[in-house]
């Protein structure tokens, strides 16, 4: 990643208000450095050393786009560009996406800040960029055709508006979505309030994801971009378990969560071991009045819900899309159900044709998290990932909150597995089992027949002939 001081190192563009057109060369010069960032890692939270300060956020397995100040306008610069994304260790996928990786770093800036960015094409169609959510001048919305001339291959335009509202916003192309989108080009977008707000908590950690779907097939890496439902990666931040890294927090840490979601369908989110509350949409912070305490909230298409909670609990809890399907990595569909069939001459006389032939399915799929499989090259396990217990038997949108007394206050290194205190682990049941007691009443009735069929009645069914009609 370049440095932070070379970035803050180059020369400003002039003030005043620009309009989205390209840059002319005169002008190249003066553009902010485009800072790229390649590693999956979690960077840790950048602290502001100019503008209004803020807490910052910390964006799973991404980071936050550095500005500079020119004369009080904070300048980004976005390139939309292939990139190679790590979405879980030895799977890699080719996508589009900014400044090195899908999606694109999180911009973070303070209400009422004038913010300008630029935007350069390195894809090899037009594109443009949508402030999801923003309220800002027509011009500066980004809908190719409707309220700019697209973007075309390498040129630079700029957008320039006020952030004029606290909240969680998503940028992403209005050009050729189906395409770009199913490709991975979006990000995340934080606007922090100037002052205290009555509706926005302080908080200890706050988190972003971004909710993203592919259809890549085992072997392959380049996503399909004509699925339409049937994608076989759900992922966060572009990353899918184990790839996903945990929210590690410390014990009584006031918490924040924002999930945003640019797939094709919704996702209810579930969390382990607390409540939280949705304090705020990608319509601004939700009235106290309309808050109520939630395990899951469904996050719909083009949404965004913040969660906020205090974590007053410690364990390794996990936090999760509860549709079963999305817990679920690529090879996970279009597997028939062979619960109960007993197919082992069949496989046998197949294993003297394919001598990698492998029965699955017979009892469930967990079998699958324990199988060493053959698989094609650059393609993730179906089910992965392993905990102290053994196989976790999830993959996808699935993580774990990591609440730790002792985690040291503003650190996100990972604790490791908890340390459960005694007789708190459920265990095997070693003794007698007590025999059941059976009702009697089980399975009769609410109103007994007027008049009960005699014991030993027979009855006959006979079918009509044709003569009979």
């Amino acid at each position: 990643m370049s440095s932070r001081r070379d970035f803050f190192k180059w020369a400003g563009v002039a003030g005043g208000a620009v309009s989205s057109l390209t840059v002319g060369k005169h002008a190249l010069a003066g553009l902010p450095e485009p800072v790229i960032q390649t590693s999956a890692q979690t960077m840790p939270p950048l602290v502001p050393d100019t503008g209004r300060p803020y807490n910052p956020v910390v964006t799973l397995n991404g980071w936050t786009l550095p500005w500079r100040m020119n004369q009080g306008v904070k300048e980004f610069h976005l390139v939309a560009e292939p990139v190679v994304r790590e979405m879980a260790p030895g799977f890699s996928a080719h996508l589009w996406g900014y400044n090195g990786q899908s999606p694109g770093p999180t911009i973070e800036v303070v209400e009422g800040d004038r913010v300008r960015i630029f935007v350069t094409n390195k894809l090899p169609e037009v594109t443009s960029v949508h402030w999801h959510g923003q309220r800002l001048p027509n011009g500066m919305d980004g809908v190719t055709g409707l309220t700019q001339p697209a973007i075309a291959p390498g040129k630079t335009f700029v957008y320039e508006f006020e952030a004029r509202r606290p909240g969680t916003f998503m940028y992403h192309p209005h050009a050729d979505e189906m395409t770009q989108m199913a490709m991975g080009l979006m990000g995340m977008w934080i606007t922090h309030p100037k002052n205290r707000h009555p509706l926005i908590s302080e908080v200890d950690r706050d988190f972003c994801i971004m909710l993203n779907a592919y259809d890549i097939e085992p072997g392959s890496s380049t996503p399909k971009i004509m699925t339409m439902l049937d994608f076989n990666l759900w992922s966060w931040n572009s990353r899918i378990f184990p790839g996903i890294d945990p929210l590690v927090v410390r014990k009584m840490d006031k918490v924040r969560i924002r999930v945003g979601n640019l797939t094709m369908t919704n996702h209810p989110m579930h969390l382990h071991g607390h409540e939280f509350t949705v304090t705020g949409t990608d319509g601004g912070p939700v009235p106290l009045s309309a808050r109520w305490p939630e395990v899951t909230t469904d996050v719909a298409v083009g949404q965004m819900r913040q969660l906020e909670f205090v974590a007053d609990e410690e364990g390794d809890w996990a936090f999760h899309c509860h549709k079963s399907h999305h817990t679920m990595n690529a090879m996970g569909h279009g597997v028939p159900t062979m619960i109960g069939v007993d197919h082992r001459r069949v496989g046998k006389m197949i294993s003297q044709l394919i001598p990698d032939y492998m029965v699955m399915g017979e009892r469930g799929m967990h079998d699958m998290t324990e199988m060493e499989m053959p698989l094609p090259d650059n393609t993730a396990p179906m089910m992965a990932g392993h905990g102290p217990f053994g196989s976790v038997g999830m993959g996808g949108m699935f993580s774990m909150l990591k609440v730790r007394k002792d985690q040291p206050r503003g650190s996100y290194k990972d604790p490791g597995w908890f340390k459960h205190p005694p007789a708190t682990v459920a265990y095997e049941w070693a003794g007698q089992m007590p025999e059941a007691k059976r009702s009697h009443a089980a399975g009769q009735g609410t109103m007994p027949l007027e008049h009960p069929m005699p014991a030993g009645m027979q009855v006959q069914v006979r079918k009509p002939t044709k003569h009979e009609h």
